[in-house]
Formats: structure tokens, sequence, C-alpha cells
């Protein structure tokens, strides 16, 4: 097994199919009049943030049969028009999932439109009010756009931009990798090491200062490797490969209970008999940890 260069042909789910979100048709009210009334084009209702699943298909409906509420244009997939209307969350029952339980199940070109829509659902819902001036506001250009109706101050989705990490030491092929574990989790689950990025800070910047962190571990070298959108809430994960240059390990204790050093060998050994759990496939994460290990491992969340 040996490593590709970092991000060459490297699969990261909810990143490689993206639809084509014609946002210059958001202000065309006359294409929305047409488009709205054509039978092909597919909607999907979400309360709040939540939606209906039918044997592991999200439940794409005509605009004729969707009910009244905030109209989102997702965009053009393969020549059909997707929009999202956002209801009350009142209207969903136990019946309604949210993205977290399904996403690793449907469809990836499905997914990547559940995505931006949950994405923008979920900025609609915890968005009430002007940060300026507390008016109310109201949605604007589909749903993409939120304006005060007191001070007429535009808000915009927010994307909180989040950096996570494969950790490796050592050259290839005896280079080893570091994971670590929440303490919520159970036991043998881990992961890469992860963080949000804050103020006037680069993404490098991140990536060092979490690991240290986190474990303990001064990072020299970070190389870029992929993103994948993650509306959990409204995350932009951009992945990296961290180039250790210590080895001490030391947790903090409240992030991260443990962290390891693993060779291929031990990952592939422990990863088979179930001691270790590693994140699911859908993650970027698994993605990184494929990258570095150079093929597929068993097991996941």
């Amino acid at each position: 097994m040996s490593q590709r260069p970092i991000g060459e042909g490297v699969h990261i789910a909810l990143s490689r199919h993206a639809h084509d979100r014609i946002a210059d048709r958001r202000v065309d009210e006359r294409w929305l009049t047409d488009v709205w009334q054509d039978p092909a084009t597919r909607v999907l209702v979400i309360a709040g943030t939540r939606f209906q699943l039918y044997d592991g298909h999200v439940p794409w409906v005509a605009p004729q049969d969707a009910p009244d509420g905030t109209r989102v244009l997702l965009g053009d997939l393969d020549g059909v028009v997707h929009f999202a209307v956002v209801v009350d969350p009142s209207v969903a029952d136990d019946t309604w999932t949210g993205l977290r339980g399904i996403v690793a199940d449907v469809d990836e070109e499905e997914a990547a439109l559940v995505v931006h829509a949950v994405g923008v659902a979920e900025w609609l819902f915890a968005t009430r009010h002007c940060v300026r001036c507390g008016g109310e506001v109201e949605p604007r250009q589909l749903g993409h756009v939120l304006r005060c109706t007191s001070c007429g101050r535009e808000e915009f989705p927010r994307t909180d931009p989040a950096v996570i990490m494969v950790v490796v030491d050592g050259d290839e092929p005896e280079d080893r990798c570091l994971l670590g574990r929440h303490p919520a989790w159970p036991p043998g689950r881990y992961s890469t090491l992860a963080g949000f990025v804050e103020p006037g800070e680069s993404m490098e910047q991140a990536v060092r200062r979490e690991v240290f962190e986190e474990s303990g571990i001064r990072v020299g070298e970070v190389s870029y490797f992929g993103s994948q959108p993650w509306p959990l809430p409204r995350s932009l994960m951009v992945g990296f490969v961290a180039h250790a240059e210590s080895t001490d390990v030391s947790v903090d204790g409240v992030e991260i209970e443990d962290a390891r050093w693993f060779t291929r060998a031990q990952m592939k050994e422990e990863a088979e008999a179930g001691t270790l759990v590693l994140p699911g496939g859908v993650s970027i994460s698994r993605s990184l940890v494929e990258h570095w290990y150079g093929g597929t491992l068993p097991g996941h969340w």
C-alpha cells in the first residue's frame, strides 16, 4: 500500500456531485412563475430542518402537491429544477427525520441537494431577527437572503469553516497517524482531530493550534486535502494532512479523552477485530484516514 499524492483521486462524500445552483434565477420572477407551473419540477418539503423519508428515498413532489411555505431554489440537476419548501416545524411528527440519520444512505446526487436544502432551512430557522436592530426579517432571493423589515439590512447564509486533519509522523511506509476520541464516544471509537477556525486565523494556523490544544503535538507542514459541506448545523469541513514535529501525546481531557499513534498494521488489525471503530464512509474523516492508509479499511460507526 502506498500513499497517493494528497487529495488525488480521493472520493469525498457530498463533494463530488454538484448541482447547478442557477443563482442568477433567484431574482427572475417570470422564470419562477413558469418553472413552478412545470410538473417536472421537483420539491422537497422541510419542516424546520426535518423531512420525510420513504424506503430510503427522499420524497420529491411536484409543485402543485407542495404546501405553502418559504420557497428555496436549490438548482438544476440533469435538466430538472429542484426547490425546497420550508414550512413550520409543527408540521413534522415522529416519522420525519433529520439529515444526520440518513446522509450516509441516500443517493449522493440527491444528498447534495438535501444538504443544500437543510443548510438553508437551518439558517432560516435560526435567524429570526436582524442582528443590527432586532427587527423582523423576511426571505428574499428564493430563501438565500434575509432582509430586515425595519432597517433594510441584508443577511446572507452563514457557513462556519472548520479544519479536520489526519496528523502523520515519519516517512512512509513506516509513518504513523494520530487519531483521538471524545469522552462521550463508545469504547474503541477514534477519529481525526478537528476544530473551528477562529477570527483572524488562517486554516493552516487553525490546524496547528487545534492539534496542539487537543493532543500536545506540534505540527509543521500542513497540506490541503479537500473539503466537505456539513450542515450540522452549518459547517464546511476543510481537510488537511498535518506533519508532526513532535510525538509525545498530552490530551486536553475535555474535547479529547485519548489520542494514539497507529501504524498501518495496527490500524488494520484492530479495525478487523472490532476494537478500533473508525469514522463512517460519509465523513471526510474516513477519506483522510483511508488516504493515509492507502486503501479501504473494515468497520465504521
